[in-house]
This record gives C-alpha cells, structure tokens and sequence, in this order.
C-alpha cells in the first residue's frame, strides 16, 4: 500500500485534481480497467478496501460493483515514476465489466492470465457430474488416480524431452501442467501458493 511518504508525493495538479488509476488482477496479471480518482476516493478506496473512483459524468465517488455486487477487493496499490498515475491491484468478486467480461479491454491475451482462467474453470468442475467431463471425471475417481497421472504425464513429458521430440514434449508439457493443476485444486491449492513458495525461495 501506499506509505504516507509516497501519497505526499502525488501530483493532483496535473489533472486538475485526478490520477488515473489501472486497476489490474492481483492474481493472473489482467488489466482490468482504467478510472480516476480525486483524493477523496483514494482514501476511501484505502478505508474500505474496495477500489472507489470519482466519476467524472455523475461529478461523485462511486464504488465499483455498488450496483453489481462485483467489487474490486484492493490486494496492493502503488505508484508511478512520476507520481502520476496509480496501479491497483484487485481480486474481483466477478465480472469487472457491464458486458460480463473480466476486463473492460479486449480478452486477455496473456499466457498467464489463461492460466489463471483454466485453474478457475478447474475448481469450478470440482462440483461437475463425473459424466459431464474428464476433469470432473478425475476429481470423482479421487487423489490416488489424480496423482497417477500426474506421475504418468511427469515420465512422459521427461521421454520426450530424452529423445529430443519438441512436438512431443510440448504436448506432454500441456498434460503435465494441467493434470498438476487439479491435483493442486484437489488438494486445496493454486498455482498463487507456488509462485509464492518460489518466490520465498528466490529471496533467500
């Protein structure tokens, strides 16, 4: 968050008394979308816990999601070089724009964003008929067999990289990641709970 050092730094002039604030997800990296806040929404925004911006047609503070229910979850929030602009970092409860989408800008082209967007469809087959998909498939048939083939695409994905079949391993690559991906849903994990592990690891 930001230090009461950094907020005296600000420059409300530049705008006329607002900075843009990009509001991107805490998470898979996705920018979500893009308003300005006066500073009276930065410290609601700050208060609440949920990003608040000054909405320049109706000239107030609004919360996004008041109406939605889909909040912005505040996870961080720095700024700029020039002190200019602001990067907020947000969990959303749902849809962050009016069309349903995650983001007010086109699809997510991000590789990393689409990770985060399979893990979510995996956890949500957790609840699936076993009948209706391969995933729910899994998850029904339980840890035992999950971890099976996770072990199963690990000796493959490493075969192939042995005798030098990129097309192959990419494949088995593919497999690989994904079947870890719902024994880590299985057992009450995400990939967020790696990448945090790591980067423990590369800090020491």
């Amino acid at each position: 968050m930001l230090t009461e050092k950094i907020r005296k730094k600000l420059d409300w002039q530049k705008n006329g008394g607002l900075i843009p604030a990009i509001v991107q997800h805490a998470v898979s990296g996705e920018v979500l979308m893009l308003g300005f806040m006066n500073e009276e929404a930065l410290a609601a925004t700050e208060q609440n816990g949920k990003v608040t911006f000054y909405s320049r047609s109706k000239q107030r503070l609004w919360v996004k999601g008041e109406t939605s229910q889909h909040y912005l979850n505040v996870a961080d929030i720095t700024t700029d070089c020039d002190n200019d602009a602001l990067l907020v970092l947000a969990l959303p409860d749902g849809p962050t724009c009016h069309r349903g989408t995650s983001s007010c800008f086109s699809p997510s082209t991000s590789s990393f964003a689409f990770l985060y967007q399979l893990e979510q469809l995996l956890a949500e087959r957790k609840k699936a008929d076993p009948a209706s998909s391969y995933t729910a498939m899994l998850y029904h048939q339980g840890t035992k067999r999950i971890a099976q083939k996770v072990g199963e695409e690990g000796v493959e994905t490493a075969l192939a990289a042995v005798v030098k079949d990129r097309a192959e391993l990419t494949s088995e690559s593919a497999d690989l990641i994904y079947h870890l991906l719902v024994l880590l849903q299985d057992q009450g994990l995400n990939l967020a709970a790696i990448i945090d592990c790591l980067k423990k690891r590369h800090e020491k």
